[in-house]
């Protein structure tokens, strides 16, 4: 069928059908031109600028490698889903908003773009849309492709959005890229695929005989998926920046100057314009956005982390508490920083409260793995003690945070302080400033 070529820094030329490319056309999917990839991670790696629409197309163009790799080894795919799997990889970022993983995972502001069916819901009935999908011939099945609940012939979901799969395979090699950061893993990769009992699995035996350049090319991916997370996706200069636009929304979505569906139609560019013009009156939020203009990041004066490779930490059930009073429960977090403002004097917006998720998990961990006949079990039951580590040090990264405007440094002390009676730990942000808070190995 006829198509276009697109050239793609990562991939060479990639080619699409025309009804791929009439979907890539639609105001919907070039949206995806103005959010950046990684949110605030450019104000680290200044080239990582890249955007969610040059990985939607890289998406599309390994879901197509990965059909193509399961049927040269005999796997059976629906014919339905050899356009359906595409056309669902190439819109899986479609309903993402600008910075989306920081207000939807670590600032929880709202529901995850892939867990909310209302939200995919009113973004594939847009009228451009809408016509080019209906246009794919496979339209209910792209829908149930994208939705958040399992599916029928679940490998064709799992392609896209399962552990080991197309978006992992494409964001992994281009995040690497563009923060110049030497991460790769081998082509070799695409042929091990395999269909196991209906989902998609890695096969790690050949005539019977165990692969174990499969296994090592595997394990290295998880430490790819690691050291990128370790460098840039947790970077503590990005979590601050992050939270700092996130408290900024915030106060936007309280004063009800922005909502939720309008952040569906905004780019980077255009949302921290409307934040601006919207919220003049808004305390905090102008200040917020003048000290991202001049890259001036909020200071930490508070830390906690787990322990693990020599270094000290708090427990497991301590950090289960503090997520579930700051993470899980927003009203709770913003009581929380208005509680420090007030003692220590400064306005409500120049404190920020930092609470990740407590279920940090290197899922990729899971990826289902053939080591013998037709059984596929997930790789972390293999107790390999290299997967075993990474997972341990994946969960490591945690990090709960307080941090401060800078215009207040002769409160810093202070501020750690009041954190440490407030959350009923030690503050280890010294450590940290003494390298102490480094793996030991």
């Amino acid at each position: 069928m006829a198509g276009k070529l697109i050239r793609d820094a990562l991939h060479g030329d990639i080619s699409f059908t025309t009804a791929e490319m009439r979907l890539i056309d639609t105001p919907a999917v070039q949206r995806l031109r103005g959010i950046k990839q990684l949110g605030a991670a450019n104000l680290v790696y200044p080239s990582s600028v890249h955007t969610r629409f040059e990985h939607s197309l890289g998406t599309c163009w390994l879901a197509k490698r990965l059909l193509a790799g399961l049927k040269e080894r005999g796997a059976r795919i629906d014919r339905a889903d050899e356009a359906a799997v595409p056309a669902a990889a190439l819109l899986h970022d479609v309903t993402h908003v600008p910075f989306g993983h920081t207000f939807e995972d670590e600032r929880r502001l709202f529901e995850r773009h892939d867990r909310d069916p209302e939200r995919l819901a009113r973004i594939l009935s847009e009228p451009r849309l809408a016509e080019a999908l209906r246009a794919t011939g496979c339209e209910p099945r792209v829908r149930e492709l994208l939705g958040p609940d399992p599916v029928a012939r679940p490998v064709a979901q799992e392609i896209i959005s399962g552990t080991v799969c197309a978006d992992l395979l494409d964001y992994l090699r281009r995040d690497a890229f563009h923060t110049g950061l030497a991460q790769g893993y081998d082509d070799r990769l695409f042929r091990s695929f395999d269909v196991v009992d209906g989902h998609l699995a890695v096969d790690l035996q050949k005539n019977g005989l165990f692969r174990h350049d499969v296994l090592s090319e595997l394990i290295h991916l998880l430490r790819v998926r690691y050291n990128l997370t370790e460098r840039v996706y947790y970077h503590h200069a990005k979590a601050v920046a992050g939270a700092m636009i996130s408290k900024a929304l915030e106060l936007a979505l309280a004063a009800e100057r922005l909502t939720v569906p309008e952040l569906c139609e905004l780019r980077d560019d255009s949302l921290l314009f409307l934040l601006r013009e919207r919220c003049r009156d808004v305390p905090g939020v102008e200040m917020l956005l003048d000290e991202l203009d001049s890259r001036r990041l909020y200071k930490r004066v508070y830390l906690l982390t787990l322990p693990g490779y020599g270094r000290v930490g708090i427990s497991f059930e301590k950090q289960a508490e503090l997520a579930q009073r700051y993470h899980f429960d927003r009203d709770e977090r913003a009581a929380a920083e208005a509680r420090l403002a007030e003692r220590l004097g400064v306005p409500p917006a120049a404190v920020i409260l930092y609470c990740p998720s407590p279920s940090m998990q290197l899922k990729e961990a899971r990826v289902l793995v053939r080591v013998d006949g037709e059984r596929a079990v997930p790789l972390d039951s293999l107790r390999n003690p290299e997967v075993d580590s990474l997972r341990e040090k994946y969960g490591a990264l945690w990090r709960f945070f307080v941090c401060l405007h800078r215009e207040h440094v002769d409160r810093f002390a202070a501020a750690g302080a009041a954190c440490e009676e407030q959350f009923g730990a030690e503050n280890m942000v010294a450590l940290q400033s003494r390298g102490q808070l480094s793996f030991d190995f």
